[in-house]
């Protein structure tokens, strides 16, 4: 009995959002898993460092399992000023964050992080620069209402009912979504990755 073929491709991800981007490009991932890492900022780390840190975290972690495969792993962190916004784990903290971003500028860093079969490795960090309008109650109530919110960096989908806030936007849009996905293909590219 012959032995399955290991995947090529591992999306390291449980984004939804992450696999849609991918497929966006015609790269359809053979095999979909999620890392299992601790996402809390270190003391002191930078957005920059925070994001950079958790995308080879969770390639390596998914690696691990994978070591003929190339791993895919990215991580997204808004950060308004210094300060990096949390993924909101519910409507209270949507809430904190519409009102931070409301009026304002922030960043959205995502890094990615490719493995390769031997265990080379490439990182690269996509910074891109959004600007939100003044929020009303009502834009917030309607928004909370959506739920849309919950388990995104931020507290918002830029892709969803979000993106009517946004009166600008420098940089990278499937980075603002999770996945910058010029940047991936050319990391795996340059890995020697080759769609099948």
């Amino acid at each position: 009995m012959v032995p399955p073929l290991s995947p090529s491709l591992v999306l390291a991800s449980a984004s939804p959002r992450r696999l849609v981007l991918l497929r966006q490009i015609g790269l359809e991932p053979d095999l979909v898993e999620a890392a299992e890492v601790d996402e809390t900022p270190l003391k002191d780390e930078t957005s920059r460092r925070l994001a950079l840190r958790l995308a080879g975290e969770k390639a390596a972690d998914v690696a691990v399992r994978h070591g003929d495969s190339y791993v895919l792993a990215a991580d997204t962190v808004v950060a308004l000023g210094r300060r990096v916004l949390p993924k909101a784990e519910g409507a209270a903290e949507v809430r904190h964050c519409l009102e931070l971003l409301s009026g304002r500028a922030h960043r959205v860093l995502t890094a990615l992080a490719v493995i390769a079969p031997g265990g080379r490795r490439a990182q690269r960090l996509v910074e891109s620069r959004v600007n939100f309008k003044r929020l009303t109650q009502a834009d917030v109530t309607d928004y909370l209402a959506s739920d849309e919110g919950v388990g995104k960096a931020g507290g918002y989908a830029i892709q969803g009912r979000a993106g009517a806030f946004v009166t600008a936007l420098q940089g990278s849009y499937s980075g603002v979504v999770g996945l910058p996905l010029y940047e991936a293909a050319n990391l795996l590219a340059g890995l020697g990755y080759r769609r099948p």
